[in-house]
C-alpha cells in the first residue's frame, strides 16, 4: 500500500499543522504516487477549506499507518 502524506496547517494560524494520510490503491508504487498525487491532495483541502497543505511525500505503508 502507498499512502500520501500530507503536512496541513490551520490558515487562521499557520502555525498550527498536523500530518494527515491518505491511502491509495495497494498496486500503486512510489513513482506513481508521486504523479498523481495532487488531485488527492486538493480534494482533501476542498474537502477540509480551514486547511492549507504546505508539503507533501508518498510512502509505503499499511493500515495501521493510517
Amino acid at each position: 500500500m502507498i499512502t500520501i502524506v500530507i503536512s496541513a496547517c490551520l490558515v487562521a494560524d499557520m502555525k498550527v499543522c498536523e500530518n494527515h494520510n491518505i491511502p491509495l490503491e495497494s498496486n500503486w508504487d512510489t513513482r506513481r504516487c508521486a504523479m498523481y498525487a495532487p488531485p488527492h491532495f486538493a480534494q482533501w483541502e476542498e474537502r477540509n477549506p480551514k486547511w492549507r497543505v504546505v508539503k507533501w511525500r508518498c510512502k509505503p505503508g499499511n493500515m495501521d499507518d493510517i
